[in-house]
C-alpha cells in the first residue's frame, strides 16, 4: 500500500511538473509568435529596406550604369557645337602680277552652318539615348533589391528552422525526464531514453549544420552587399502571411521599365531618324579670303600695293545621298527590331508574373494546410501528456508526434519564405 501512494505522488508530481513544463513552453511560443506578428511589417521591412539602401549605394553594377548613364548625357555638350573653323594660309612662290602690285601670301577662313534646327535635333537625339540608358539604371536596381530581398528571406529561413530545432530539442529534453522517471518507477524502459537522446542528438546535428549554412549565406549577402562578407546580419524573428491575398493587375506590367526602355530606344530611333533628314539638308558657310598685295615700283598706280580682302559664301549640298536613305531604311528595320523585342519581352515578364502569382497562392494555401496539421498534432500531443495519468504513456508514439511536428514546422517556414520570395518578384515586376 505504501509503495502504491507513492507510486501515485511521483506519478502526480511528475504530471504536474510536466503539464507545467508544456504550459510554459506553449506560452512562450505563443508570446514569442504573437509579439513578432506586431512587430514584424516595422522591424522586417525596416532592416531589409536598410540592406537594399546599403545595396543599392555599394554595389558596383548600379554604379557602373549611373557612369554609363552620365557619359551619355554629356554627350550633348559634345554634339552642341558648330563644324570645325577652318584657316588656310598659301604663300605664292610666283607671284601673279595683277595691276595694283604682285599677290604675295594669302590668309582665308570658313565656317560651315548646319541646316536650321540640325544642332537642337543632335541634342534631341542624344537627350534620348540618355533615357533609355536610365532606364537601365532602374532596371538593375529593381533587380538589385529583389536578389537582397530573396537572400534575406533565405537566411530568415535557416534561422527560424534553427529557432524550431531548438523548440524541439527543448521538448525532447522534458519527454527525457518524464521517461527517466518512468524508468525509476517501472514504466518506461532504458530504451526510450536512450531513442529520445538519439532524436536530440540527430537535432543537434542537424542545428550545426544549419549554422554553417547561415554563415555561408551570410558571407555571399554580404558580397551582394558589397560589404565585409563576415559583418553580421540580422533578420526577422518571423513572417507573417496574410489571409487574403491582395489581386494583381497584369496591366500594370506595361509599365516595367525594362519594358519602357524599348519605347524610349524606339524614341531614339525617331530621333535619329529626324537627325538624318537634317543632315540631308544643304549647309551654308560664311568665310573671308586675304591677300596680301606688294606695291608696283615700275610705274605709281591708284591703288598700288592695296590688299584683297573677299567675303565667301559657300553651299554644302549631299548631291549622292545614298547613305541618307540606307540609314532611314535602317532605322525602320531597328524599329521594327525593338517592337519584337519589347512584345517578346513583355510575353516572358508576364508568364513570370503569372507563375509568381500561382506560386503565392500555393505557398499560403501550404502555410494554412501545415497550420491545421500543427494543431493537430498539438492536440495528439496533449492527449499523449494526459495519458501519462494512468502511466501507458508510449514514447515510440511521442517521438512520432514530435517527429510530424517539425515536419509541419518546417513546411510552414518553407511555405513563408516562398509566399515572400515570390511577392519580390511580383514586386519587381509591378512596383
Amino acid at each position: 500500500m505504501k509503495r502504491f501512494i507513492t507510486f501515485i505522488f511521483h506519478a502526480t508530481k511528475n504530471w504536474i511538473v510536466l503539464c507545467f513544463s508544456f504550459f510554459v513552453l506553449h506560452l512562450k511560443r505563443i508570446f514569442t509568435f504573437s509579439f513578432s506578428l506586431l512587430v514584424f511589417h516595422f522591424s522586417n521591412a525596416q532592416d531589409l529596406q536598410g540592406y537594399i539602401n546599403i545595396a543599392l549605394e555599394n554595389n558596383p553594377e548600379v554604379q557602373q550604369f549611373d557612369t554609363k548613364y552620365k557619359r551619355i548625357s554629356e554627350k550633348k555638350e559634345e554634339v552642341n557645337t558648330l563644324p570645325n573653323t577652318e584657316f588656310g594660309a598659301g604663300y605664292f612662290v610666283s607671284t601673279p602680277e595683277t595691276r595694283t602690285g604682285p599677290q604675295q601670301f594669302k590668309l582665308s577662313v570658313k565656317q560651315m552652318i548646319p541646316f536650321f534646327g540640325t544642332i537642337t535635333a543632335r541634342e534631341n537625339y542624344v537627350s534620348s539615348l540618355a533615357d533609355a540608358a536610365y532606364q537601365d539604371i532602374v532596371v538593375v536596381k529593381r533587380k538589385l533589391a529583389t536578389s537582397v530581398a530573396q537572400s534575406y528571406y533565405k537566411l530568415y529561413e535557416v534561422k527560424a528552422k534553427q529557432k524550431v530545432l531548438d523548440e524541439n530539442i527543448a521538448l525532447l529534453e522534458t519527454y527525457e525526464k518524464l521517461a527517466l522517471t518512468s524508468v525509476e518507477v517501472g514504466k518506461a524502459s532504458v530504451v526510450d531514453v536512450l531513442r529520445l537522446q538519439i532524436r536530440q542528438n540527430e537535432l543537434a546535428q542537424q542545428k550545426e549544420v544549419l549554422q554553417e549554412t547561415f554563415l555561408g549565406m551570410q558571407k555571399a549577402f554580404n558580397k551582394l552587399l558589397n560589404q565585409e562578407v563576415n559583418t553580421p546580419v540580422s533578420v526577422a524573428d518571423s513572417l507573417q502571411i496574410p489571409n487574403e491575398v491582395n489581386k494583381i493587375q497584369p496591366s500594370t506590367l506595361k509599365l516595367h521599365p525594362e519594358l519602357v526602355k524599348f519605347d524610349k530606344l524606339y524614341t531614339s530611333v525617331e530621333k535619329s531618324e529626324f537627325l538624318n533628314q537634317k543632315d540631308k539638308q544643304p549647309m551654308i558657310g560664311f568665310g573671308l579670303d586675304y591677300v596680301n598685295v606688294g606695291k608696283r615700283t615700275d610705274m605709281n598706280v591708284i591703288d598700288n600695293g592695296k590688299d584683297i580682302v573677299m567675303p565667301m559664301v559657300s553651299l554644302s549640298i549631299p548631291i549622292f545621298n545614298k547613305k541618307n536613305k540606307s540609314i532611314s531604311k535602317q532605322n525602320k528595320l531597328k524599329q521594327k527590331e525593338i517592337l519584337s523585342q519589347k512584345e517578346q519581352r513583355y510575353n516572358m515578364l508576364e508568364s513570370v508574373l503569372y507563375r509568381a502569382v500561382s506560386d503565392r497562392k500555393a505557398s499560403v494555401i501550404s502555410y494554412q494546410t501545415q497550420l491545421k496539421n500543427l494543431e493537430q498534432a498539438k492536440n495528439a500531443e496533449q492527449i499523449l501528456v494526459k495519458s501519462y495519468e494512468t502511466g501507458t504513456i508510449d514514447f515510440n508514439d511521442v517521438l512520432d508526434i514530435q517527429e510530424l511536428q517539425l515536419k509541419f514546422q518546417t513546411n510552414m517556414i518553407m511555405s513563408e519564405v516562398a509566399y515572400y520570395t515570390q511577392s519580390a518578384t511580383i514586386n519587381y515586376l509591378i512596383k
